[in-house]
């Protein structure tokens, strides 16, 4: 077989795969499920709502000029959180966060660069201005020699390592700990498991898993989208307020913005910068995570051990890559632990 035939047997596979996984679903993995989402469709709603505290909008110019989006709920003499979403998600994505913890901590979320409502500016996209923004947010939101609980999910993150990696003096500065949910350092496409290829198949080459991330089709709301958002980034038992909510703020993500940050991450190495994250740090993950698998996971709190920082490593049975959504208890009971270290 030719290297083209191969390289177009390659892409068919992965069409089928992909295609048969959306339209058929997959294996139903059981979970525990939190008591609030047995309390009815309605009360389970009620924890994505947007927040009614009313956020301070915090100002955040960067050097390349991008206007970031930055929200701060709760008293500004409260403990502060930083709150860090993944890729194609925005702000929206912490409500359950906001609306569990902003009655009692200083809560601050931001849309990163092209997300939601922040800009894109004009650097290129890369892991050093995921770094650049998080270090321009905390400047302007952790002040008066406090410190703030960092918390990053998927491409947040990899914002708090590449922080770490390019700032090491920052991280003693401005956090008191570290949560990294749901994410990774490296490798990314050579360890995701959306795509299940039959064994023995080699592994999706780089360039092809690059062009996917970085595709710049729209996603709009639609019954498909919904299922496609749920077989890859979800458990199949999540609940349909789970993939609604997830649904709506991913639909919402500007298709350049997506494929322009699919393309950066893809590739990126930077887990060097674990040695740098000198503070408490939680590692979480679940299960059923297809785009991060648990891997990752055990690769960071090994090097996190190695290094001293280790906090704990929580893997969260049957929970897929939204671990904030899929599990609000859990998720928001290690944010409070670890806000409690210092």
């Amino acid at each position: 077989m030719t290297a083209r035939n191969r390289h177009k047997a390659l892409w068919l596979l992965i069409g089928a795969a992909g295609l048969g996984a959306v339209a058929g679903g997959a294996v139903v993995a059981l979970r525990a499920r939190r008591v609030a989402a047995t309390a009815g469709s309605e009360a389970e709603a009620s924890l994505f709502d947007t927040p009614d505290l009313e956020p301070e909008i915090i100002p955040v110019t960067t050097a390349d000029g991008a206007e970031l989006h930055v929200r701060a709920y709760g008293s500004p003499d409260a403990d502060p959180i930083v709150l860090s979403h993944g890729w194609t998600c925005s702000a929206d994505f912490w409500n359950p966060q906001v609306n569990a913890l902003a009655g009692k901590y200083r809560v601050i979320t931001y849309d990163q660069r092209g997300h939601g409502r922040s800009g894109i500016g004009n650097a290129p996209l890369s892991p050093d201005v995921l770094a650049d923004d998080l270090a321009a947010v905390l400047a302007a939101t952790v002040r008066d020699g406090r410190k703030a609980e960092i918390v990053g999910h998927s491409m947040g993150g990899m914002s708090i390592v590449a922080w770490a990696g390019r700032y090491p003096e920052q991280v003693q500065q401005y956090a008191s700990s570290v949560l990294l949910a749901s994410t990774g350092t490296d490798s990314l496409i050579a360890e995701t498991t959306v795509i299940p290829l039959p064994q023995g198949f080699p592994r999706v080459p780089v360039p092809v898993g690059r062009a996917v991330l970085g595709s710049v089709m729209p996603m709009p709301t639609s019954p498909l989208t919904a299922r496609a958002i749920k077989y890859v980034a979800m458990a199949p038992g999540a609940t349909p307020a789970e993939v609604e909510f997830c649904e709506r703020i991913v639909s919402e993500c500007h298709p350049r913005t997506r494929g322009g940050w699919g393309a950066a991450i893809s590739t990126l190495d930077i887990k060097d910068g674990l040695k740098n994250l000198d503070v408490p740090t939680t590692v979480m993950v679940g299960t059923a995570d297809r785009l991060t698998p648990p891997s990752h996971a055990r690769r960071l709190a090994q090097a996190l051990d190695d290094a001293e920082h280790l906090e704990r490593l929580i893997v969260l049975k049957g929970v897929g890559h939204m671990t904030s959504v899929e599990a609000i208890d859990e998720f928001n009971a290690e944010v409070e632990r670890l806000r409690g270290l210092a």
